[in-house]
């Protein structure tokens, strides 16, 4: 478990569950095997909101929930539902059962569809990725995405899909927009176009400058042609270049910093039929950052990360000054401009005194001279 995680469930058991109480500190110690956790502030109400998903029973057993109402005169309605084939490519369609508690006898049966925003890749697909930095680093990494190149093909024939990430970079890093605006670079890193970028965004400025969290980048992928010549086994790398800050100096006698990347999220961005909305759904994760950016009619098809990937983080040692060791830096510095000093003075002495000299030569021709005359 990410130790931030745990810190986090530690703290919210002791927060807001009252001693002795074991269902909520149980309740708490659940969303270490949640499969999503979203963590949401409402400013206006000054609301922590957080939602969490299990795809099995947190106990490890069968499922067994105990739910109640909070007020009497609340309803609570319970489901059941499973996925069912769609009729459009754009909807999700459930069907199961359902059931108000305290007013049904039975459960009734239902189905239902609606349009979509989110969707898994299609059954049978085994696109996934990959990211790593290219070794080695140094200030300037390149983040590589890799795919199998075999299964990179748009889920959705005639649909308009293009290939995205969107990046997420602490302050540590930044993207120069400028450096990805030649065609020619772009495509010899298997790039298509930045989308949007935003946040930090100042070339210059070093970390313990920069106020704001970091910066987000929307990047359009290009895809590989359609050809046949490369083996099942073949990859499709993309090439994203990205820059480090200067890092506040440390105490830590090792003259490095570590400097830790999310792995970005990968999808195809389609285009729906003429006439459909995407309207809000209560299963879609909305607020995702990129969601935005696109239009009404756009919905996504999500690449998974590769199997067997423990931890969607990368980590790189960045070198950064040791004020334990400063020292040598401070006097070196002192002694270099000390040096400069007294080399830049000898040179304007001598040329003075050549001057002396030359002006003490020709006047001693010039009066030479008038006595001649």
């Amino acid at each position: 478990m990410v130790p931030s995680l745990t810190n986090l469930i530690i703290y919210l058991g002791q927060k807001f569950c009252r001693e002795g109480d074991v269902a909520c500190h149980r309740q708490a110690l659940s969303l270490s095997k949640a499969s999503n956790i979203d963590i949401d502030y409402d400013t206006i109400s000054h609301a922590l909101i957080f939602k969490a998903l299990w795809s099995d029973d947190p106990s490890g057993g069968a499922w067994n929930e105990d739910l109640q109402k909070v007020r009497e005169d609340d309803s609570l309605e319970v489901g059941v539902l499973n996925n069912e084939t769609p009729e459009e490519k754009e909807e999700l369609k459930l069907g199961g059962f359902l059931t108000v508690v305290g007013d049904d006898d039975h459960a009734k049966p239902a189905l239902f569809s609606f349009p979509s925003r989110h969707h898994p890749l299609p059954a049978g697909s085994s696109l996934t990725y990959s990211a790593r930095f290219q070794q080695p680093t140094g200030l300037h990494p390149h983040l590589l995405l890799s795919f199998p190149r075999y299964s990179l093909k748009p889920p959705v024939e005639d649909a308009g899909c293009s290939l995205h990430t969107y990046l997420t970079l602490s302050s540590t890093f930044f993207i120069d927009k400028y450096q990805l605006q030649d065609p020619l670079f772009m495509s010899s890193v298997n790039l298509r176009a930045l989308r949007s970028v935003g946040g930090e965004t100042d070339l210059e400025a070093p970390d313990y400058t920069v106020k704001a969290w970091g910066s987000a980048a929307l990047l359009e992928l290009a895809t590989p042609p359609n050809e046949n010549e490369h083996g099942e086994n073949a990859q499709w790398t993309v090439d994203i270049p990205l820059h480090l800050r200067y890092l506040s100096p440390s105490h830590n006698n090792s003259g490095h910093a570590d400097a830790s990347l999310p792995w970005p999220v990968v999808f195809w961005a389609c285009t729906a039929e003429d006439g459909t909305k995407m309207s809000s759904s209560p299963f879609d994760r909305t607020n995702l950052g990129y969601e935005s950016l696109f239009g009404e009619r756009t919905y996504f098809y999500h690449v998974p990360p590769a199997a067997g990937t423990a931890k969607l983080v990368e980590t790189l040692q960045v070198p950064v000054l040791d004020l334990n060791k400063s020292w040598y830096v401070e006097w070196g510095t002192v002694a270099a401009v000390v040096l400069g000093a007294l080399w830049v003075a000898s040179k304007l002495s001598q040329v003075a005194f050549k001057k002396g000299v030359t002006t003490e030569s020709q006047s001693n021709r010039n009066d030479k001279g008038k006595k001649a005359q």
